[in-house]
């Protein structure tokens, strides 16, 4: 057993430990997420509408970033391009419908409708990686989506509701977070099995080859339109900052836990940014905030402190049953291979 093996084991063991690290992690991109909820809200109260530029420049620097790594190493892809491109693809399209949703609807109305993500990730684990949830689980999910409910009855006497249009605001983050999750879930499967700094680069890469094609097509005359302002300038640049930052931690959070416990993190992403408006605006919030919160991180612990642990699968090859421990990172190994050499 190498160095790698023996800390992953220990790491393993660690149980508290790793749940508390992986909770850190998890407010850590809600954070950055609500950053870039308050910059995309901001770009559309300038009058730009212009959600695949946002993007494109995003996407743009994780395919330099990663991708210069990647190139370093010199490596073959792990994943056929064309997955990449269809995950690219869906993303973008995610992205596109959330952020065009702040141009007819309230940030309270997105951020509720975008609750929907967690379903279907549910869904689609279920059905296509296989992922089991206990009640325990699903009771932990319950009282984040609780909460969060609580924040939005406390958000909307601060931000209101409205909108120019919330109908179609609304269907537009529905369909929203159906790619979302495809995304989601599609992510959690890719870093899982292959590698993180690849999956990252692939998806700004293909990210910034569809975002050119649509932008292109679709936004040429918005962008032409745009009267440029340091204020606007500072809009994009935060935006493309926490946009990176959520995607280059993202995965980790998608490879040690998953894409459902990935989005129930999510759902605190408008609780910090009531903190952002109680620092910056000096707004003033109610005690079901506090409530709230605390209801979250209670759901968030119940959930990660279920979450199923290594377990034994079978297989059979030439006739004999081989014993295979499905590892937390949804690998398997071999009694033999997993002994010291």
């Amino acid at each position: 057993m190498n160095c790698f093996d023996a800390v992953s084991s220990w790491w393993r063991s660690q149980g508290t430990w790793r749940m508390v690290y992986l909770l850190f992690l998890g407010q850590l991109v809600s954070f950055v997420m609500a950053l870039m909820s308050f910059s995309s809200s901001l770009i559309a109260d300038l009058g730009v509408d212009a959600p695949l530029t946002q993007m494109f420049f995003a996407y743009l620097a994780l395919a330099l970033v990663f991708g210069s790594i990647l190139i370093y190493r010199r490596r073959r892809l792990l994943v056929s391009w064309y997955w990449y491109l269809l995950l690219g693809m869906i993303d973008v399209q995610g992205n596109y419908l959330v952020n065009e949703a702040y141009q007819y609807s309230s940030i309270t109305s997105v951020t509720l409708l975008d609750c929907w993500t967690i379903a279907w990730v549910l869904v689609l684990t279920w059905v296509f990686i296989g992922t089991r949830y206990s009640l325990l689980q699903l009771f932990g999910a319950a009282l984040c989506v609780l909460g969060l409910g609580l924040v939005l009855l406390s958000d909307a006497g601060v931000a209101g509701g409205g909108g120019s249009k919330p109908l179609l605001g609304d269907i537009l983050v529905i369909a929203g977070t159906v790619f979302y999750a495809l995304s989601n879930v599609g992510e959690e499967f890719c870093v899982k099995k292959k590698d993180l700094v690849e999956v990252v680069s692939m998806i700004g890469l293909y990210g910034t080859l569809v975002s050119v094609v649509e932008i292109s097509i679709f936004e040429r005359e918005s962008i032409e339109s745009i009267t440029w302002s340091t204020e606007l300038v500072l809009a994009f640049v935060g935006y493309t900052l926490s946009t990176f930052a959520f995607y280059s931690v993202a995965p980790t959070v998608l490879k040690m836990s998953g894409a459902a416990m990935f989005n129930l993190s999510l759902l605190t992403s408008d609780m910090w940014a009531v903190v952002v408006r109680i620092f910056i605006y000096q707004q003033q919030v109610d005690w079901l905030y506090y409530l709230a919160f605390a209801i979250v991180v209670v759901g968030l612990v119940i959930y990660s402190n279920n979450e199923k642990g290594p377990e034994v699968v079978h297989a059979t090859e030439d006739g004999n049953v081989a014993h295979y421990q499905v590892l937390s990172n949804g690998s398997a190994v071999s009694p033999e291979e997993s002994s010291p050499s």
